[in-house]
């Protein structure tokens, strides 16, 4: 399996996007806004519909478009306080129309069945290297902004008052998760991108342990959901994506099935 070149890049990406995925979507789940990854991964279509009509790297293009959308749900932010979930559909609304306007007139001509549902076969050394530079640009702004993306996730207005540039760190985590969405594309799939960077961390949650602990745990189970994945999509000749989200979810029940039987234990020691 490891002497094909495709597959060794797949799993150098695929190292790089375990990591980085979990640690963005710490940060977007306790912000109760884990669905802008599945909204900003369905505009990665558009982004990379524009890239294909213009003949650039579809990562380089989805990452551009991505971002403009993620800042675009930043500003918005402001003005749809209450109804913060219309944000995520006026977006998705627009990038799809984009998407699916320049697909189906015929301006490109383009097979994004790979796209949707991710492949280790189109996986490429070029995809790599983009890969390896969005992930330690981000991963070094994450560790740099670590404690002013604490403060914001948990107190936001305290924040503010502390004097922490609250608006630039909040366009900044904005762009790192049109990162993060546009170096997945390849092996993840548009389609399950979100499952990449909310599952785990939803698994490492119910562990209950420390913020750091939490993270950490996340960062583990997704090496696990997206390296069994691409073994297992590579002897089932299925598309990685699928298989990745199928197992982010066992491995989210596994966990809860450990937790109920732990508390079980407890009671009855107790009870003893």
């Amino acid at each position: 399996m490891l002497e094909y070149s495709f597959m060794q890049n797949a799993f150098l990406i695929s190292f790089f996007i375990a990591a980085l995925c979990p640690v963005i979507g710490m940060f977007l789940v306790l912000r109760r806004y884990s669905m802008m990854g599945d909204t900003l991964s369905h505009a990665s279509l558009a982004g990379i519909s524009i890239g294909m009509l213009a003949n650039q790297n579809p990562v380089l293009s989805s990452f551009i478009v991505v971002s403009m959308f993620s800042i675009i749900i930043e500003w918005l932010r402001k003005h749809f306080r209450t109804y913060a979930e219309l944000i995520l559909v006026i977006v998705l609304s627009l990038s799809i129309g984009i998407a699916i306007t320049l697909l189906s007139s015929g301006l490109v001509h383009a097979n994004i069945d790979s796209l949707m549902f991710g492949s280790i076969l189109t996986v490429t050394k070029s995809d790599f290297y983009w890969v390896l530079f969005f992930s330690v640009i981000s991963l070094f702004l994450v560790y740099r902004y670590y404690a002013e993306l604490m403060f914001i996730v948990f107190d936001e207005e305290g924040a503010v008052i502390a004097g922490a540039n609250v608006k630039l760190i909040n366009y900044l985590f904005a762009v790192l998760v049109a990162a993060t969405i546009s170096i997945s594309i390849r092996i993840v799939g548009i389609l399950v991108i979100s499952s990449l960077i909310a599952l785990p961390i939803a698994a490492s949650l119910q562990l209950e342990k420390s913020f750091k602990q939490t993270l950490w745990y996340g960062i583990l189970f997704s090496y696990i959901d997206i390296f069994s994945g691409i073994v297992l999509s590579y002897w089932l000749d299925a598309a990685p994506g699928g298989i990745i989200a199928i197992n982010s979810v066992i491995l989210l029940l596994i966990v809860l099935f450990y937790k109920h039987k732990i508390r079980s234990n407890k009671k009855r020691i107790i009870q003893e």
